[in-house]
């Protein structure tokens, strides 16, 4: 059922048009087109019951001396139509329906065989003085021959209820996991909620309408695939998105963008607080109040002398967007919050006090026996109801409500959130109309949809994926697909192509014989585009042969990185150490510990390698110890980026042609004190 002035508006049909992605949640863009009402009033339907209503915005994007005067969010409700969600949902009852049949077809059985298992001869009862009777044998083996046929018969068809339990378990299993997997831009059973954008115009003639709205429950990681062909310099990588969402609509045929940014990202400024010294003192807080501005009953003159509205026989609960209520006839206004700046309404006023109007003059607290006035303006005193007191002494404050203070009124945390707080409109009581007032939820289904998109946040990550705000740092990102995506609201992961561009690469070979006597293989990347890579799963194609996936590090605009490709078979490394201890100066006061290193190498590959081999010398910090390198390595640069090497690497590279072979000789001295030793022994290679 539709109000009266919503069935008078006119409806445009809208379509999305585009989608930007953030690390947590995804603003969507909705496009409208029509002709200008005569009223002016529009409605735009087909906006998810998960949006953020407070994330609406309008603007108009073709249609000249046309501009958006009014938005705001309501709900509607119409039967629902059978749909594909609504047949899973059928089938799935139908078979639970199957499954609990099967299943007490199977335990009325098992009683039944319990029931014969127990059967037992049961002679009768021997009085006092009878003589104990003779038991014909024939009649226990009977028994027994019934029982055991009877019990062979029931297990061979409780086998069969078994079977026929399983299979309509395992039927229901999957048509349970169908609808789970449904898209949730189907509305629940019997009844279809929605969101819709009611516009006011300014102008006249055709129009296109851009609808903006924030939405949760939707996440991106990035993806690659990288192509490239032995001997270049250079190869293609092509970004790809693993993109879920559960917003409640179908983003079908959209142009999507992923961004790095967070969507809910922090905008309160930094305080910085006085330091104190000396005795403890209570910094005051803000009391945040205002006086009322004068006049701000005349505001609403000309909508009170224009008469009540028209009943539309369907009142809505306050705040904008809530669900309709049925009602008989007009409901009396809900008490109202309290206001932003103002005391909260006393719960009982004292006898023989007048009300006390929000904005006016505020009437004083009674006085005790024997007390003193306070002196400060009514206008700034804080109202409260006191019970009958004792002479000379104050009366407490009723239950559950915190004792009465001077001054002016102090507002609660939840009244200094400015940010959420509201302005009241002109439908409600005429004493709170044009006052900031705390704003609650008011949509209890819709907080239950938002509920419900947020849980694609907990799905586990492809492998090697890394969240977009963790490998992103500081900076923020954003990346425009090419081509137009479909991805279904159904909180799973699905690829998107994003965009292909070039990077320059080489082949290196790595290897630490140290540690282990194996070459692996490995892909330098330098990105020359303006748009950084970020970390992710890259799936390496050389040649048009997929080699494997790795993780791609992240990699700034115009950053290098190195990326492991695994062990490479066709180069062979050996390693061999040989330590002489000796010693020198006066009376032998140095023991000298000579390290000597052998490294050969020997390339298999059918085309020239260069390997990088890693060594580690000593560091000391001790004045008394001293160690001199000979060899020819080199000593890397000590930066601090991720691909940063530990203090004392040494570096060799060494390009080996195809077949070639070479070694590789370094060593140095490490020269201490005689009476002093190396922690765990001089002797190690």
């Amino acid at each position: 059922m539709k109000s009266e002035e919503s069935e008078g508006t006119q409806r445009w049909a809208s379509a999305l048009d585009a989608v930007v992605v953030y690390a947590q949640g995804a603003l969507c863009s909705r496009v409208a087109r029509g002709t200008v009402p005569p009223d002016g009033r529009v409605r735009v339907a087909g906006l998810p019951r998960s949006m953020d209503p407070d994330s609406l915005r309008a603007k108009v994007a073709g249609g000249d001396g046309v501009r958006v005067t009014e938005v705001r969010v309501e709900v509607d409700a119409e039967p629902a139509a059978a749909g594909t969600a609504d047949a899973l949902r059928r089938e799935m009852e139908r078979l639970r329906e199957v499954s609990a049949a099967a299943q007490a077809r199977r335990d009325r059985h098992e009683a039944l065989i319990a029931e014969v298992a127990a059967l037992r001869p049961v002679p009768p009862a021997r009085k006092r003085d009878d003589p104990h009777r003779i038991t014909p044998v024939d009649a226990w083996l009977r028994l027994a021959d019934f029982v055991d046929e009877r019990l062979t018969n029931l297990h061979r068809r409780l086998a069969e209820l078994e079977e026929e339990l399983r299979l309509a378990e395992h039927e229901f299993s999957i048509a349970l996991d169908r609808w789970n997997r449904a898209s949730t831009d189907a509305g629940p059973a019997h009844v279809d909620t929605t969101v819709c954008a009611v516009l006011t115009l300014e102008g006249s003639g055709d129009v296109e309408l851009e609808l903006e709205y924030g939405v949760p429950g939707a996440v991106w990681v990035p993806a690659y695939r990288l192509a490239h062909r032995q001997g270049d310099d250079s190869g293609t990588l092509v970004l790809r998105a693993s993109v879920a969402q559960r917003t409640g609509e179908d983003w079908t045929g959209v142009r999507v963008a992923l961004a790095t940014a967070d969507l809910r990202r922090r905008t309160d400024l930094p305080r910085l607080r006085s330091l104190r010294v000396g005795r403890r003192q209570t910094a005051p807080a803000p009391s945040g109040w205002r006086e009322p501005p004068a006049g701000l009953a005349d505001l609403f003159s000309g909508y009170d002398a224009a008469g009540p509205r028209p009943e539309t026989g369907r009142p809505w609960a306050a705040g904008a967007g809530a669900a309709p209520v049925a009602s008989a006839g007009p409901v009396a206004p809900p008490p109202p919050p309290p206001m932003y700046g103002m005391p909260p309404a006393a719960p009982m006023a004292a006898p023989g006090a007048a009300p006390a109007a929000f904005g006016g003059a505020l009437p004083a607290a009674p006085q005790p026996v024997g007390a003193a006035p306070s002196g400060r303006p009514a206008a700034r005193a804080r109202s409260a109801s006191l019970a009958p007191a004792a002479p000379g002494r104050a009366a407490p404050p009723p239950p559950g409500q915190a004792p009465v203070t001077a001054g002016p009124p102090r507002p609660s945390d939840a009244e200094l959130d400015y940010a959420a707080l509201v302005l009241n409109g002109p439908d409600v009581q005429a004493d709170t109309r044009g006052r900031l007032f705390p704003h609650t939820p008011f949509d209890p289904v819709a907080v239950e949809y938002r509920r419900r998109a947020e849980t694609v946040s907990a799905l586990p990550l492809p492998g090697h994926a890394v969240r977009p705000r963790e490998s992103a740092g500081s900076f923020d990102h954003r990346f425009d697909a090419a081509a137009r995506a479909d991805i279904p609201s159904d909180g799973t992961w699905h690829t998107v192509t994003v965009t292909e561009m070039p990077v320059g690469l080489r082949t290196e070979y790595l290897c630490v014989p140290a540690l282990e006597q194996t070459t692996y293989a490995t892909l330098v990347l330098s990105n020359a585009t303006d748009q950084a890579l970020l970390a992710g799963p890259v799936e390496v194609t050389v040649d048009d042969e997929f080699l494997l996936t790795a993780a791609l590090p992240t990699l700034p605009p115009g950053g290098v990185r190195r990326m492991g490709l695994g062990p490479a078979e066709g180069i062979r490394v050996t390693r061999r150490t040989n330590l002489r201890e000796s010693t020198s100066g006066l009376r032998g006061s140095t023991t000298v510990l000579d390290h000597q290193v052998h490294v050969e190498l020997a390339n298999r590959l059918a085309r020239p390698v260069t390997v990088e081999v890693h060594e580690q010398v000593p560091v000391t910090s001790h004045a008394e110890v001293r160690i001199e390198e000979r060899a020819d390595w080199t000593t890397p640069p000590q930066d601090a980026g991720p691909d940063s090497l530990a203090p004392g690497t040494r570096v060799w590279r060494v390009d080996l042609p195809a077949g070639g072979s070479t070694a590789l000789d370094g060593g140095y001295e490490i020269r201490v004190p005689a009476a002093k030793a190396i922690v765990g022994g001089n002797r190690r290679s």
